[in-house]
């Protein structure tokens, strides 16, 4: 599970025979088990998972849309990139970069998940938001140095077939970190279940150490910077690199362009439960079989972005989030009905994994190699910030008009955006064949 070594010959990663030969590379086995840690606490401490066990000891639906904000740490995560980018670890430099707060970051997530799993949210939320804030951070650390590692051992035209790579252990940790959390508090109980997923938290922490510290940037001067010249850089580097004007309108873009999914995201546990269904028939359909559907869609967004490029995949992508949420109207007009949910769920997750992975390809294609983690963590914030916040007052919204309503305004708001990729469309620049000396 070593970095790759630069070879003298650039492969080709066109179509889905690039994407085999990513799979062949000793790098995929490390992406996925990176990208199986990344995966795994999301839905524990961001998103279903923890709503669904606030809503399943009575909490109301108001409240769990504030306790959301809690893992707002997954959305600032460019804040500290910069010291991510530059220094290593304290303690733990032998490691080098990328390692040291990869150990740091999974170490941390699994002490809070089990503390989360040892609340008692019923009897009061304040011991479970403080642990929800420190394994969000850890979590979006986490994310951040694993999002730099994938892109600094592949050229860009390879991004679209690492992604998918990536992906594939990240849908996985999505699995465990759902169902398997589900069918466990279904079985046992919610503590128990959040210890399980700690453990397998051991596994991205045993590739960590097993892995190899990816070389920094060919010509990357090392210097010694003050700590306002470290956060500035990677952000004036960017807007250098892409003209100011580009540059805010693809932050804005980027920003709104998967809202329409994320907007419904805390709420979708809640109406699960509400339209009826049993915990083991949402781990089972949502968690196992949507998740699976996910992954279908990644590779597909994969295979596509490789053969047409980012430019109409962004489009296709994003008209597919949108038609997505329209597909829960089947289940909010066939309460408990699981034809209806095997439906939605199918629509959802292959536009969801498409969507990813096209949005993943072409941000990766923007960032500055010299600022990897600072840029890339500034790009995934802006794509989940509008989305979060929202979020949590999506629970006041559906109270106050009903689930059917909520969907279809959700679908609706992916208007701007298609108008943002307008202006974009001629501004936009495909990715240039590899070259000899950023072969991975």
């Amino acid at each position: 599970m070593s970095a790759p070594v630069a070879s003298t010959q650039a492969p080709s990663y066109k179509g889905w025979q690039g994407i085999r030969r990513a799979f062949a590379t000793p790098a995929a086995l490390t992406m996925a088990v990176l990208g199986f840690g990344s995966g795994l606490p999301f839905l524990l401490i961001a998103s279903q998972t923890l709503s669904t066990r606030l809503r399943d000891v009575g909490l109301d639906l108001g409240s769990i849309g504030l306790i959301s904000l809690a893992s707002f740490f997954y959305l600032l995560k460019f804040v500290w990139a910069p010291l991510i980018d530059r220094f290593a670890f304290p303690g733990l430099g032998a490691m080098g970069r990328r390692r040291s707060w990869l150990l740091f970051s999974q170490v941390t997530v699994l002490v809070g998940l089990f503390a989360i799993g040892a609340t008692h949210p019923e009897q009061g939320v304040w011991w479970l938001v403080v642990w929800v804030l420190v394994a969000s951070f850890a979590g979006a650390t986490q994310d951040s140095v694993v999002d730099a590692y994938r892109i600094e051992i592949a050229p860009k035209n390879a991004q679209a077939a690492l992604a998918a790579t990536y992906t594939l252990g990240y849908r996985i940790g999505l699995i465990l970190g759902g169902a398997g959390a589900l069918y466990v508090a279904d079985f046992v109980d919610w503590q128990w279940a959040y210890a399980a997923m700690a453990g397998l938290m051991l596994l991205p922490i045993l590739t960590t150490l097993l892995c190899r510290e990816p070389p920094r940037p060919e010509g990357e001067q090392i210097r010694r910077v003050d700590a306002a010249q470290a956060f500035w850089e990677p952000i004036s580097s960017f807007f250098s690199s892409h003209g100011v004007a580009f540059s805010i309108v693809v932050l804005v873009f980027v920003g709104i362009y998967k809202f329409p999914d994320q907007v419904i995201g805390v709420m979708a546990g809640p109406f699960y439960l509400d339209s009826g269904y049993t915990k083991a028939e949402i781990a089972t359909v949502a968690k196992v079989f949507g998740i699976w559907m996910g992954i279908l869609g990644a590779f597909l967004g994969g295979g596509a972005v490789a053969y047409f490029g980012y430019r109409k995949m962004l489009l296709v992508a994003a008209l597919g989030v949108a038609f997505s949420n329209l597909a829960f109207l089947l289940m909010a007009h066939n309460p408990g009905q699981l034809w209806a949910f095997y439906l939605a769920i199918s629509a959802d997750n292959l536009c969801q994994g498409f969507a990813g992975t096209v949005i993943v390809a072409f941000m990766s294609s923007l960032t500055d190699r010299n600022f990897t983690a600072t840029q890339f963590a500034l790009l995934v914030s802006l794509a989940n910030l509008p989305g979060k916040f929202s979020g949590s007052f999506s629970g006041y919204l559906v109270e106050a008009t009903s689930y059917s309503t909520f969907f279809f305004l959700s679908a609706m708001t992916i208007v701007p955006a298609l108008a943002l990729l307008a202006w974009l469309w001629r501004h936009i620049k495909e990715a240039e064949p590899a070259s000899t000396t950023d072969t991975p």
